[in-house]
């Protein structure tokens, strides 16, 4: 990605902390059938590797998961929070009306060759995990095991499993660091004010 210095996360826990904030990554590779890319919820194993570990599953019928059986790297993009940033909010416009528009984001890349299986306890244990990430915090988490063995295991015979280390780490926080103080604050209380979530959750990694 495009990262100047200023607006880059270099260190190893911030990047890794964005990854887990992100519930849905995506998984874009290149191959035979040129660019393909998959929306999918991945599970990190921060402890596993030089920059952790990244699994996750494809539908055995989404052809993306042969071209990482063959070789290919992945990049895996993981997308936080973004607004679009209005010229009125800077206070510099006042005084000399030389602003554009912009957008603040976070963002991290990940690079990785895959390790594609299929062994049904190695499934098992990844939906699982999944599973119990996403329900955590209802009052009445379902679980895996609640639904009939057979069934389930129908399910993992429709799905193939991936373990990507990941080999390269790139991220970018862009939240108005190349402006002055007064602007920079500016950005920040007029997100605040929006009423759209997206524009507050920015606000709020501006603090």
């Amino acid at each position: 990605m495009y990262n100047p210095s200023g607006f880059a996360i270099k260190d190893l826990d911030e990047l890794q902390q964005q990854i887990l904030g992100t519930r849905l990554a995506m998984v874009v590779t290149h191959g035979e059938q040129g660019l393909q890319a998959s929306h999918l919820p991945l599970l990190l194993r921060p402890e596993q590797g030089a920059n952790g570990t990244l699994y996750g599953h494809f539908a055995r019928a989404n052809p993306q998961w042969k071209e990482l059986q063959s070789g290919a790297e992945a990049l895996v993009i993981f997308a936080g929070a973004d607004a679009y940033v209005s010229p009125g909010f800077y206070p510099s416009k006042a005084d000399h009306g030389k602003v554009v528009p912009t957008w603040n984001y976070v963002a991290v890349h990940a690079y990785g060759t895959a390790e594609i299986f299929t062994d049904a306890d190695r499934l098992l244990n990844l939906v699982s995990a999944l599973t119990d990430r996403h329900e955590a915090g209802r009052a009445q988490p379902w679980k895996v095991a609640d639904a009939p063995a057979d069934y389930i295991d129908g399910m993992l015979k429709a799905i193939v499993g991936f373990a990507l280390p990941i080999q390269r780490l790139e991220g970018k926080r862009k939240l108005s660091q190349n402006r002055s103080a007064a602007d920079i604050a500016g950005v920040r209380e007029g997100l605040a004010a929006s009423p759209d979530t997206h524009d507050q959750a920015l606000a709020h990694l501006m603090r």
